[in-house]
């Protein structure tokens, strides 16, 4: 039984070094909001004075006292907040009056993840382009969907698919695409402790299938767009 366990133990670390994914979505169980988010902040807070007790800290010392109680916040207000349906921004379209039939580009969005496997921060930036069939959305949608996927327990390519098919959903279209290169700390400061290497998904849809649609993409992306430099 022992030796079981330890198999299966080692069968997980190695999942998560190898970063793999079950779907493109988010596991999450079926009474995950059956209780408040007060009482998950309630467990959340309990859980983390466990484990920084365990860690050997004292929690009676001022620097620590509110250490559980501010993690718990963070986790359900903040930082897995994209975990709850009721969060999701509305994706309000609009008739596409003025005709534009070109691409259009929403590029260098921030992403701000947390690795499913590790609990470790993901940074980086996405970009996003649709071509309209006859609707279009809002641009800030664009940053929120992606913001909203951003903030749960992630892999980066669910990520990337779920910013798509969202947006798909939203515009009535396929002709959407999604790139995103984020650092992920659980490769930066623990594990291999690469610095320097960084991590690109994408996904491409309708006719960004084409080599040719994607190549502009790809070629818009690399833009150079400071700003800083316009009087």
């Amino acid at each position: 039984m022992f030796e079981s366990k330890n198999i299966m133990t080692n069968k997980i670390d190695e999942r998560g070094d190898d970063h793999v994914g079950s779907s493109a979505k988010t596991p999450l169980r079926a009474d995950a909001f059956e209780i408040s988010d007060e009482e998950k902040r309630n467990r959340i807070e309990s859980s983390v004075r466990d484990i920084l007790e365990t860690l050997g800290m004292d929690l009676q010392d001022d620097s620590l006292k509110g250490t559980p109680r501010r993690v718990a916040k963070a986790f359900v207000n903040e930082l897995f907040s994209g975990l709850n349906p009721a969060n999701k921004p509305k994706l309000s379209t609009f008739d596409n009056n003025y005709k534009y039939g070109e691409m259009l580009v929403e590029k260098n969005i921030t992403v701000y993840s947390t690795c499913e496997h590790h609990l470790l921060p993901i940074v980086g930036r996405a970009h996003v382009a649709y071509i309209s069939n006859g609707n279009v959305i809002g641009l800030s949608k664009m940053n929120r969907i992606v913001d909203y996927f951003a903030k749960r327990p992630q892999v980066q390519e669910r990520l990337t698919m779920q910013v798509v098919q969202a947006l798909q959903e939203a515009l009535g279209t396929d002709d959407v695409a999604c790139v995103i290169d984020a650092k992920h700390l659980c490769v930066n400061s623990r594990g291999v402790r690469d610095i320097e290497s960084s991590t690109v998904t994408s996904e491409f849809g309708g006719k960004f299938k084409d080599k040719d649609i994607r190549r502009e993409f790809l070629d818009y992306i690399k833009m150079d767009t400071n700003f800083n430099e316009i009087q």
